[in-house]
Order: structure tokens, then C-alpha cells, then sequence
């Protein structure tokens, strides 16, 4: 209703005094073709700092995803940190619903901001398009920090019985909701403890704020994950790359993380989150930032096996 508050607006508000008042700006870039990217970028480049993306998953806009790690990665990164297209202020006109598109889209506006080398950490759907963004432009990425992003499905991976959801459409149903009862059945496959009894109107609107625009356009997204998807159509990558998974992730299940790490192969390492579901960001975001600055800031180490938060190998 036209007038009321809106607590989904008011914490989205509250966000962007937080990015701001931590030495980001909001931009927005003409890419051409049609397609507009939303960015926080540095207020003031310093050239003595690394340079860090942040890719945000399916859902609300990157700052929802990324606000637990704000004030502690920007004392130690430039960060840049996107609405991937069809999030938040970012979209196109094009008809391409791919990660390679994403990921053509968010090299092309670091390129007009200057930026040829980064790291680049991605949740979720994020972290596909991160991948992606390695395989395509190789040369530019320096290390890579995939958290439950389950690149390496396969289409009959649902079929099997895998996830939780029998089909794209049932997927979509979910990760788009449109009811406070698809936002319920988000929550509890995407925490292990998943928050309870919140109120309709709540619900309601932070689906009217954030689930509504572009809401074909983001069907078409997932539909392109899933869809003809194989294991040995995935290019192969050898970047420095931090795997972080939820140990109880009911929307990418861990064998995904193990299947990612066999694809990678000694280049990388992973960590799986104790007492963690798909959301580690918001359920462990102390854990995951450890691991992501020990990994993005040290000397790399020698190629790791699987290992718990608490250090202990997975056999």
C-alpha cells in the first residue's frame, strides 16, 4: 500500500549509508548494447591495495549478501562490488541469460573503471559466474573464493533425486518466491536453523521490494543453469581457489563441493562450514571471512585437502 513503511526499504536504505560510510560509492555504468551496470566502487583507488570483487548470488541485491563484509575486507581491498544484471540497478536488453554473459558483463565494467587484476569471491550464483569469469579471462583473476556454488551440476543431478526440488521450474518457484510461503520453504533449505514464525506481512514485503522486478528475466537465469548442463562441457581452471561449502547445504548439497574440488584439482582447497547450510554468509559470516582473508591475504600455502572449519581433514 502506497504510504506505509517498508522495513525491506528501510534496511536497503540503512545498507547504503553502511557502504558508503565505508569508503564506497554507487556508480552506474552504460555498457552498451543495452545493458546498465550497478556498482560499489572505491570512493579513492589506492594503488597500494589488492583489488577484490564480490559477486552476489539469486536473491536480494549484492549489498543484502555481501553488508557482513564490508568494514573488514575495505581496510584491506579496493573492493568493487556489482549487481550482477537483473539485480538490483543493473539489466539489459539483451536476450543471453548465461554466467558467460554475466560474467562478460562484469568484466566489461571493471575494464571502464580501470581495473585489469582481481580476486573475485562469489556465493552461489555468483560463484558460477566467478568461474566463468576464470575460464573466460583467465589472465585477470589471481585467486578465486567460490562459496556453495554448485558449478559442477548436471542436468540429471535432479533427476537423481539431488536437491530438493524435482525440476528448473519447482527451483524457480522457490528461489523466486512470490508467496510468504515459497520465502518459508527459502529459509529452510537455505539455513540449517532457519528462522521462525515471521509474520505474512513481513514476508510480503520483502517480496514486493526484492522479488518482484525482472522477475522473467530471473527465471531465464536459472533455467540456464540447470538446463543441458554437463560436467564435461565445464572448462578447466588452475587459479589459486578457496572452495568454502555449508556442511548441511540442502540447495547445493556438499558432493558438489568435492565434485568442484576434483574439477580444480590441486590448485585449490576446501573448507566445509560446521553446523552450516546454504547461507553461510548470513549463518557464519566470521568463519567464512577467516578463511576468505587468510586464503586472499597470506602467501599461498601447498595445495590442501578438504579440511573442516576447525582444521581438521576431511578423509
Amino acid at each position: 500500500m502506497p504510504g506505509c513503511f517498508s522495513f525491506t526499504a528501510s534496511r536497503d536504505r540503512c545498507f547504503r549509508y553502511y557502504f558508503s560510510s565505508h569508503g564506497l560509492k554507487s556508480t552506474t555504468t552504460d555498457l552498451g548494447e543495452g545493458t546498465i551496470m550497478h556498482c560499489w566502487v572505491p570512493k579513492s583507488h589506492s594503488q597500494s591495495k589488492p583489488t577484490l570483487l564480490l559477486i552476489h548470488g539469486i536473491g536480494a541485491n549484492a549489498m543484502w549478501q555481501w553488508h557482513e563484509f564490508v568494514a573488514p575486507l575495505a581496510a584491506r581491498f579496493n573492493l568493487y562490488i556489482p549487481d550482477l544484471v537483473f539485480f538490483g540497478d543493473s539489466f539489459s536488453t539483451r536476450p543471453d541469460r548465461s554466467e558467460t554473459f554475466q560474467a562478460q558483463c562484469v568484466v566489461g565494467l571493471l575494464e571502464a573503471h580501470g581495473v585489469k587484476k582481481m580476486s573475485v569471491a562469489g556465493i552461489s550464483y555468483g560463484g558460477f559466474v566467478a568461474y566463468s569469469m576464470a575460464a573466460q579471462f583467465g589472465e585477470r583473476i589471481e585467486r578465486l573464493v567460490l562459496c556453495c556454488a554448485g558449478v559442477c551440476l548436471e542436468e540429471k543431478d535432479m533427476e537423481k533425486g539431488m536437491f530438493q526440488v524435482r525440476s528448473a521450474e519447482e527451483a524457480v518457484s522457490i528461489l523466486l518466491p512470490q508467496r510468504p510461503q515459497q520465502v518459508r520453504q527459502l529459509l529452510k533449505i537455505s539455513f540449517h536453523k532457519p528462522a521462525k514464525n515471521l509474520p505474512s506481512c513481513f514476508l510480503n514485503d520483502f517480496i514486493e521490494v526484492m522479488c518482484t522486478e525482472h522477475l522473467q528475466e530471473r527465471k531465464g537465469l536459472i533455467q540456464a543453469l540447470h538446463k543441458d548442463r554437463k560436467l564435461s562441457d565445464l572448462p578447466k581452471i588452475s587459479h589459486p581457489t578457496l572452495i568454502i561449502w555449508g556442511e548441511h547445504d540442502l540447495v547445493f548439497p556438499v558432493e558438489l563441493a568435492h565434485r568442484l574440488k576434483r574439477q580444480i584439482g590441486e590448485s585449490s582447497q576446501l573448507v566445509i562450514l560446521k553446523n552450516a547450510g546454504h547461507a553461510i554468509n548470513a549463518e557464519k559470516p566470521k568463519e567464512m571471512y577467516k578463511h576468505m582473508k587468510s586464503f586472499l591475504v597470506d602467501p599461498l600455502p601447498p595445495p590442501k585437502q578438504e579440511s573442516h572449519s576447525n582444521g581438521r581433514k576431511v578423509d
